[in-house]
């Protein structure tokens, strides 16, 4: 292990190893057929293109029905808005997440609940979700936050003592199975985002699925302006429910062929990552003392959005993480920071009477302060260039005196 790159030292990797330059995936197959939907013009989404993804999509996940929209707050919105969820009532979200989780609460009119999350999976923690209720709770929307699920047999427990629906965030956990139910399939409703670094990616793009077919339909009118599944423009046999609020919230066939051939390649892929999440975790649990984000309880196949590295150990603790960040991306590995808790994020900017936050949320303020991660597209890269990735975060932690002399 030579000097590190921050101190003058070769770094691991000449030339930064930046995921933008390998993801999304792209291939000619796929290039042809977007060819194909431009020369025919068909570029709506009243294009068959969409029916066939959607379908697909939700049997993958184990749903009848799928409604794809533009993006993945929107469907969490539509999802909160199909069950009647508004001005006065509540939504428990956890508070480390995309703020977004708790905006979609704030549009439809509901007051987002912040509950803290479990140290193992960063997930909601069910004991202090359900000590948060009142009789103004109506939804909990549980995430499974970057490489774990959240605990969907404790939450569906809950839910079903207190009559609450349960909306899941599945942002991060395209694929993921937990105790052989796919996820999305486990609450009333599943949301997905496709968004430009998701797992399945369109640069933007979302889906709800649901075994319901009138929440089904009543989702699909709201996200498209009143219409009924399959009703062309102006020609609707029907008119939405009253007092429905519906949005033009469509996306394209480009975006839905996009998916539909990424989706081809989702449980291959997932099984390359989490090839590649025992190889790297294996050898830095020998020789740093890294803590690693947990998998759900009952994960039979784990999604992965991100994967992570607490550094939480007492040997750790007095170096601030900006300098582990540093010392990392000198060696030319891109590791990002995890955002604050959603009421702490820079982009969060409602007001305090909005939103709701009972009791302390200590663990999320403590991992949003200690955890660096990689984004998913670096778990399918060769086994060379995980050796390398391994390699860069070993050289900056085998000499931890060295890099706190880095951060003086």
């Amino acid at each position: 292990m030579s000097n590190l790159a921050l101190l003058g030292g070769k770094p691991v990797f000449e030339k930064p190893l930046e995921w933008r330059e390998f993801w999304p995936p792209v291939d000619k197959r796929t290039a042809a057929k977007l060819e194909e939907l431009y020369l025919s013009r068909q570029w709506t989404a009243f294009d068959e293109t969409e029916v066939e993804f959607t379908r697909a999509f939700a049997a993958h996940h184990g749903t009848h029905h799928g409604i794809f929209m533009i993006n993945g707050t929107v469907t969490l919105q539509c999802a909160l808005g199909a069950y009647g969820i508004g001005p006065g009532d509540e939504v428990i979200v956890p508070a480390l997440t995309w703020y977004a989780t708790a905006m979609a609460a704030h549009y439809v009119g509901a007051r987002p609940v912040f509950v803290d999350i479990e140290s193992n999976s960063l997930c909601i923690d069910p004991e202090k979700l359900e000590a948060a209720i009142t009789e103004r709770t109506k939804a909990i929307i549980p995430v499974h936050l970057y490489g774990s699920m959240a605990d969907m047999d404790r939450i569906m427990a809950i839910a079903k003592r207190h009559s609450l629906r349960v909306i899941e965030d599945c942002a991060h956990m395209h694929g993921g199975i937990w105790g052989g139910a796919r996820v999305g399939s486990i609450g009333d409703v599943g949301s997905f985002s496709f968004q430009h670094s998701k797992t399945m990616s369109s640069a933007e793009g979302g889906i709800c699925i649901t075994n319901d077919a009138e929440i089904a339909e009543r989702i699909f009118r709201m996200k498209h302006i009143g219409y009924g599944p399959g009703q062309l423009p102006g020609k609707a046999a029907s008119g939405p429910p009253p007092g429905l609020l519906c949005y033009p919230f469509r996306a394209t066939a480009f975006q839905a062929l996009l998916l539909q051939e990424q989706l081809g390649e989702l449980d291959e892929r997932l099984v390359r990552y989490q090839r590649a999440v025992e190889y790297m975790e294996d050898r830095l649990r020998e020789s740093t003392m890294i803590r690693f984000q947990e998998r759900g309880k009952r994960a039979e196949k784990q999604g992965y959005f991100g994967w992570l590295m607490i550094f939480d150990h007492p040997e750790y603790m007095d170096i601030p993480l900006d300098a582990i960040q540093r010392a990392i991306c000198a060696e030319g590995l891109p590791v990002l920071r995890t955002w604050d808790p959603v009421y702490r994020f820079v982009l969060f900017n409602l007001n305090a009477d909005t939103y709701r936050i009972d009791q302390p949320c200590e663990v999320s303020e403590h991992a949003s302060s200690r955890i660096l991660w990689l984004m998913h597209a670096y778990l399918g890269l060769e086994a060379d260039q995980l050796e390398r990735i391994v390699d860069a975060i070993e050289k900056v932690l085998v000499d931890v005196g060295k890099l706190k002399a880095s951060a003086r």
